[in-house]
């Protein structure tokens, strides 16, 4: 028996208000949609569910932009975010978000409408099979029947509703990240209601209560034996957890989107470098404590390496939705993984942490990079930040040059696409990060980072908009491998055209084609021109820098490190707070 609707509410109508209604059920908040017209039920539910202050819906017309804004959504407000699309290859626009969310465990509904079973494989139209489209990138790949094959059937669909927010979030799974909600449409897909009333059988339970309720994971992890006083690093990477506490005695190597950034080394990677080659074995810890994925640095690889150093791992807390669960032991040399203990338990080696807290001091008044370099520009940025501001930092030079030569600030909530560290869709994950924040935010991308995203300006006069300002370091090419094996001078003839691959772009020209603001700075008008606007939109400031000399400078930089360490006489003061 098939279902015989109102000749008013089409069957794709019901389920698409069926499915929004549970999303917003179920802890929803932000949704992003794009134009299509197999996903139209979903767009008007969407429409409706905005207008009566339900969600908040953001609309854009590049799919691969709408998945990264999304991510960036999701990545700030730890909440499921829908991305709805057409069927066909709007689906396939949003993998490279699909795979950030996959490793960086954020929750990312991909929502794709799709066109009825009995029509893939036959030719029609924008019809592809997307059943099974993400592989294992995603957690759950579900699809909904067809509206009219299951008569009376809301109760199945908010239930597969409920088990896809659950397995985004990995409340139960201990395995937060993306999920695929296919849902096939069969025409008609509009109809002449204009409100966004449901049948009874249709409704949700009463108080708007998801249909299905999920209890809380607890993680059950031993603490970690760390009672024997031994020299001892805790290195922090991408998705760390905050934990309760560290004894102060322990330094900490912490990159930027660690929660333990405030309290971090300066120059750790520098005091690494000196320490594995010989300059400064003394600095060489016996053991290093990983939390989070380590993946900035050469010398911490190199470090987790050595088997003079014992590797213990705390792994991912279940439903974190930072990291997915187990533990980085990139090296294969981990001997010891579980929970960290209270502060009290820890072995501390007082006089081993004094001594490289006081090299660290050494080195970071030693090494001062230019201003006009990528670095300087780093450093100046997060000088300039006013406090409690969210930052988001690129995934290629500029993260790096933010661990490498910025001042550690416990005052900022810093974020970055690391999961797989591409530069894809930069411009759409800072947008959507500032605007689940809602404060003034900030963004330090490259110029190559900004190109590749440039359509994450393009914003409909209707949509919200966050306080973002988006700094471009702008050296007219990619400076990231200019101090990599390839930047070296046998490969010189190669290196400008196929790695740093100059663009010629005019910045300011393709901001003002978009509405958005722009401006050209120097370093030292930063931090007037960070200021708080307390305006929504999106301003651009671009600051030239210059990268001919990149590979140089590091070599330098290296040296006066290393001299630093070992000579005290040397020393410069240490950089000013």
């Amino acid at each position: 028996m098939r279902w015989i609707p109102s000749p008013l509410v089409t069957p794709s109508t019901v389920q698409a208000r069926v499915v929004v209604d549970e999303w917003v059920r179920g802890g929803v908040r932000e949704v992003v949609a794009c134009p299509g017209s197999r996903n139209a039920p979903l767009l008007l539910a969407l429409h409706a569910a905005d207008a009566a202050g339900r969600v908040r819906l953001h609309v854009r017309v590049d799919e691969r932009s709408a998945g990264f804004l999304a991510v960036g959504l999701a990545a700030r407000s730890r909440r499921p975010v829908p991305v709805v699309v057409t069927s066909g290859t709007a689906v396939a626009n949003l993998h490279p978000a699909v795979l950030e969310a996959s490793h960086a465990g954020i929750p990312l509904v991909v929502a794709s409408a799709d066109r009825p079973l009995e029509l893939v494989g036959t030719g029609a139209n924008q019809t592809i099979d997307q059943a099974g489209l993400f592989g294992g990138a995603v957690r759950a790949a579900i699809t909904l029947p067809l509206a009219e094959e299951r008569p009376r059937a809301a109760a199945g669909w908010r239930a597969a509703v409920c088990r896809a927010l659950d397995r985004a979030r990995g409340t139960t799974t201990a395995d937060p990240g993306p999920v695929q909600l296919d849902l096939p449409l069969r025409e008609p897909l509009v109809d002449d209601v204009a409100d966004d009333t449901l049948p009874d059988w249709a409704r949700g339970r009463p108080a708007g209560r998801p249909w299905t309720e999920v209890a809380a994971h607890e993680p059950r992890v031993a603490p970690l034996d760390l009672s024997a006083a031994v020299p001892t690093l805790v290195v922090a990477g991408h998705g760390a957890e905050a934990p309760d506490g560290l004894p102060d005695g322990v330094p900490v190597l912490a990159e930027p989107t660690s929660p333990l950034w405030g309290r971090s080394l300066c120059a750790g990677t520098r005091l690494l470098e000196s320490a594995l080659d010989g300059t400064a074995p003394e600095l060489l810890p016996a053991r290093v404590v990983v939390l989070g994925r380590p993946t900035l640095h050469r010398p911490v690889s190199r470090l987790l390496s050595d088997p003079r150093v014992e590797v213990v791992v705390v792994p991912a807390a279940a439903g974190d939705a930072r990291a997915r669960p187990g533990w980085t032991d990139v090296a294969s040399s981990a001997t010891r993984v579980g929970a960290l203990p209270a502060p009290a338990a820890w072995g501390v080696d007082v006089a081993w942490g004094e001594r490289v807290r006081a090299a660290d001091a050494r080195v970071s008044g030693a090494v001062r990079p230019e201003a006009g370099s990528g670095p300087g520009l780093a450093a100046a940025v997060v000088r300039a930040l006013p406090a409690g501001a969210l930052f988001v930092v690129g995934s290629s030079s500029p993260v790096r040059d933010v661990a490498l030569a910025a001042e550690p600030r416990a005052d900022l909530t810093v974020l970055s696409a690391r999961g797989v560290s591409g530069i894809d869709g930069a411009v759409s994950f800072a947008t959507g990060a500032a605007l689940a924040d809602g404060g003034p935010a900030y963004a330090l991308v490259g110029d190559l980072t900004f190109l590749h995203d440039s359509g994450g300006l393009l914003v409909g006069p209707a949509e919200p908009r966050p306080e973002l300002t988006i700094v471009v370091a702008n050296d007219d090419g990619g400076s990231v491998f200019t101090t990599l094996e390839q930047g070296a001078p046998p490969h010189a003839a190669a290196f400008e055209r196929v790695f740093a691959t100059p663009h010629g772009t005019d910045l300011a020209a393709l901001c003002r084609a978009h509405g958005v603001a722009h401006r050209s700075v120097d370093v030292d008008a930063l931090a007037g021109a960070l200021a708080p606007t307390g305006e929504p939109g999106v301003r651009v400031l671009e600051v030239a820098v210059d990268r001919s000399g990149r590979r140089a400078d590091a070599d330098r930089w290296r040296d006066a490190a290393r001299a630093a360490v070992v000579d005290p006489d040397i020393a410069g003061t240490a950089p000013d707070a």
